[in-house]
């Protein structure tokens, strides 16, 4: 009896070391490993990257399921990322989605928003790879970020920017048109302050007018240029003389019969 109880004792043992060993690994803190960002564009900023990574929950995080819904958990509210896919691997936590890339800045009360080709709204933060435009003349205030911001003004600017935006990926990749426009002015949208003058009017950085017109899909309406004669006689311009800026009082884009003034024109 006192064999069989020693065996006993000598398997209960067994069993607990082989549970409480069980325990140990289970109870093994997870591997850690950095955060990285996947398929960034150019345009992001340093500031913007660190600004999704201190959304999604520091630099290093852990290296399991349990984080990774975390991460997704924390970006979901983050207006500057869509669509996003979190992998976790042996050593690292990595983030990818479509990154919302903003068109113009409008001024709301004393604070500074961005929106996207999609109207949705974005908080401010330097970006200073991209040309964006700014907006004036709203009549609405922005609401939070990542709203639409359902606004036919802020549309109708929209609109033109995104149109000027392709016309500079095909045909002056190299020295984007964009950059030379600092405004758009759509104060007297649909003509509500004077039907008489044009509805929208862009500014180049020395304050050359572009007068384009009424909103995108409405020149018949207005018997103006159509919107692709426009878009082509701005580029056509640009192209020519390598600048808006510093050659003409203003370019008319609205007035069919009107011809592209000359730089000469100015003096």
């Amino acid at each position: 009896m006192k064999v069989l109880a020693i065996v006993c004792a000598f398997a209960g043992g067994g069993v607990f070391l082989y549970f409480a060993e069980g325990y140990v690994k289970s109870a093994k803190p997870a591997e850690t490993g950095p955060l990285e960002l996947v398929n960034v564009p150019e345009w992001v900023s340093g500031e913007l990257k660190t600004k999704i990574r201190d959304a999604a929950g520091g630099k290093t995080l852990r290296l399991d399921e349990e984080a990774a819904e975390m991460v997704a958990e924390n970006l979901a509210s983050v207006a500057w990322l869509d669509n996003i896919k979190i992998r976790t691997t042996h050593k690292q936590v990595l983030i990818e989605a479509r990154w919302r890339k903003p068109l113009a800045m409008v001024k709301s009360g004393s604070r500074n928003f961005y929106v996207d080709d999609e109207l949705v709204v974005l908080d401010f933060v330097p970006i200073p790879n991209l040309p964006i435009v700014r907006i004036e003349g709203l009549s609405e205030r922005a609401p939070s970020p990542g709203e639409i911001w359902q606004s036919d003004d802020l549309d109708a600017a929209v609109t033109i920017l995104a149109k000027l935006d392709q016309m500079d990926k095909f045909i002056t990749p190299d020295k984007p048109l964009l950059y030379e426009i600092d405004r758009i002015d759509i104060s007297n949208f649909a003509g509500r302050k004077n039907s008489r003058l044009p509805h929208i009017v862009l500014y180049t950085k020395d304050d050359t007018e572009i007068i384009w017109g009424a909103e995108f899909g409405t020149w018949q309406r207005y018997l103006e240029t159509t919107d692709e004669e426009k878009l082509a006689k701005l580029y056509a311009y640009y192209k020519e003389y390598g600048s808006l800026s510093g050659g003409v009082k203003y370019i008319n884009l609205q007035d069919p019969q009107d011809n592209i003034p000359q730089p000469i024109d100015k003096y």
